[in-house]
């Protein structure tokens, strides 16, 4: 079985904004507190649109991935939504008749 993906997308809040004009490079520094909780970072993305930001993560598990919202979120600066993702071939898988 391999390691569970998970997307996190995230809007900023106030001071989040400020924080990103005054010091650009923290919406990198984040992915040193992830690797703190065991989430694997494989990509990050700026959006256009209903979200300003989007990660897509490796987590051992659902419990895992559970603190990032809260630990991060709690700041005050930012707010995380937190999706499983299933690998397409997995999902087929798991799809197909018995």
């Amino acid at each position: 079985m391999s390691t569970p993906y998970y997307v996190l997308p995230s809007n900023l809040m106030n001071e989040g904004w400020k924080t990103v004009k005054e010091k650009p490079k923290r919406v990198k520094e984040v992915n040193k507190e992830l690797e703190a909780f065991g989430v694997r970072v494989i990509s990050k993305y700026a959006l256009l649109g209903q979200y300003d930001f989007l990660n897509i993560v490796e987590a051992p598990n659902n419990e895992t991935i559970a603190k990032v919202p809260i630990d991060l979120g709690s700041r005050g600066t930012i707010r995380i939504v937190s999706m499983a993702a299933i690998p397409i071939d997995a999902f087929l898988g798991s799809a197909k008749k018995r």
